[in-house]
């Protein structure tokens, strides 16, 4: 049973979805001036493994992610640099597809743009002012919040604690502090759409309302975000959709935490951020994902060169046991052997305790960091595997299959890698164990103990025993 972590009542929910097998969900996508940073990835990457997982299990989902492509960042960014606004986004929206293809990060079913959707957002303030839960101030059109039901049950704080601070837009025109901006009456020189109100453009939270409800309807199942969007972004869309609608907005809300550097957030407001394009440099995407997965989705996450280094290593020890099995199979001639070895009962025995243990894992929040040691474990047995091990083709398919299962799941082991010919380094290999072991018939010490380093060193053990020399991967 799927158990989720919902923001709204601070505790994990059994996953119901609203309509059967259907899944909507609505995920805050990027606001388009810059460069994504790795905090971007973060998000992203998480919220991809939950549509994953969710398939996996057998639901439809429709996935919806915005793209914030007119907004006041976009507009002083583009001021900055003598460009058109729209422009500027077009620019970054497709640098930003670019870093999510090369993080392995599917394709939302649609990614619509607020640009494109200007109508239905003026629709949608129409109707909030014809509610009384809006009003306009000299072409300016605001929120009322102290006429919204319940108003801060997301971020959990009362009105009386919701003033003009950090992220409450401060504006001489609101009735109340508090309340926050659906159209903003255009400025000089600025971009505008004409409205009933006058020439303006919209506010940051009712985007993605009218977005969400264009295209799952008034109920969704999932709307997440990072943990920074819960006030005010996620509240306000709570206060303005349930106002509009008269119903429950979002069944389950599900934040990922933050990447930080030394215990830092990580944010462009604070400059202490590294742009995906800065980290794909030095490490590539799957080693980024890796990564980013190797913490749950609602943990912070810190990021150092050393944890990404980690990864690097943990992902080729696992790379190194599924070219192993290809290896093994392609080199099986027969497709069963006739008893089980109690080697092969005992790799059987392990890859129904590593499913096991992944699902589990995984049905319990999404939870990627406690799904990890149940393929590490896997690893561990797949690459003790000699050469000469005797299991089955139908064993070794079923093993390298679990892998193919957990990498569809965590979109990773994926690669389209340049494979070498794996019978071939085989050979290699008995062959240099052919040589060591006519030095050792000569008591030439020296090079058998030269060939052993340097076949250690490539990450090959062999090992001698009465029955002859064998070789395995290391762990």
């Amino acid at each position: 049973m799927l158990k989720v972590y919902n923001t709204l009542s601070r505790e994990k929910e059994e996953f119901v979805p609203i309509n059967g097998n259907k899944v909507g969900m609505y995920v805050c996508g990027p606001t388009v001036y810059d460069y994504s940073h790795i905090g971007h990835a973060r998000s992203y990457v998480a919220f991809d493994v939950i549509r994953r997982y969710l398939e996996y299990k057998g639901y439809t989902v429709i996935y919806i992610q915005n793209i914030t492509d007119v907004d006041d960042k976009i507009i002083k960014r583009a001021n900055e640099l003598s460009e058109a606004p729209l422009s500027l986004s077009g620019r970054f929206t497709e640098a930003y597809f670019e870093d999510m293809d090369r993080l392995g990060v599917r394709r939302a079913n649609i990614h619509p743009k607020v640009s494109d959707h200007i109508p239905e957002i003026i629709e949608f303030i129409e109707g909030l002012i014809r509610g009384g839960y809006a009003y306009e101030v000299d072409g300016s059109v605001y929120f009322s919040v102290s006429k919204a039901k319940d108003y801060g049950k997301l971020s959990h704080q009362s009105l009386e604690n919701i003033l003009a601070g950090a992220r409450v837009e401060v504006d001489e025109d609101k009735r109340d502090p508090r309340d926050f901006a659906l159209w903003k009456k255009a400025k000089k020189g600025e971009i505008f759409w004409e409205s009933p109100r006058g020439n303006g453009r919209p506010g940051w939270h009712i985007e993605c309302s009218t977005m969400a409800m264009k295209y799952l309807g008034s109920r969704i199942d999932i709307h997440g975000g990072g943990m920074d969007l819960i006030f005010p972004h996620h509240e306000c869309e709570i206060a303005q959709s349930e106002s509009y609608t008269g119903k429950p907005f979002v069944k389950y809300w599900i934040h990922n935490g933050f990447v930080t550097i030394n215990q830092e957030k990580m944010s462009k407001s604070l400059g202490n951020f590294f742009t995906i394009r800065e980290v794909l440099e030095k490490y590539d995407g799957e080693t980024i994902r890796f990564f980013l997965l190797g913490t749950h989705y609602r943990s912070q996450i810190d990021y150092s060169e050393q944890h990404l280094q980690e990864a690097k290593q943990n992902l080729q020890r696992i790379y190194s046991a599924i070219n192993k099995l290809k290896t093994l199979i392609k080199g099986q001639k027969q497709t069963e052997i006739n008893a089980p070895s109690t080697e092969e009962k005992e790799l059987l025995k392990q890859v129904e305790k590593s499913k096991q243990e992944f699902i589990a894992a995984m049905e319990d929040d999404f939870n990627t960091r406690e799904a990890m040691p149940a393929i590490f474990e896997l690893t561990r047995a797949v690459n003790s595997l000699q050469s000469n091990s005797k299991i089955s083709k139908n064993t070794l398919e079923k093993t390298l299959q679990t892998y193919n299962e957990f990498g569809q799941i965590l979109g990773l082991f994926q690669e389209k890698q340049i494979e070498p010919d794996l019978e071939a380094v085989g050979k290699l290999i008995e062959l240099l164990i052919e040589l060591r072991n006519k030095s050792r018939e000569k008591k030439d010490w020296k090079t058998a103990d030269y060939i052993r380093y340097k076949l250690k060193e490539a990450g090959i053990l062999i090992e001698d025993s009465k029955e002859g020399t064998t070789w395995k991967t290391a762990e």
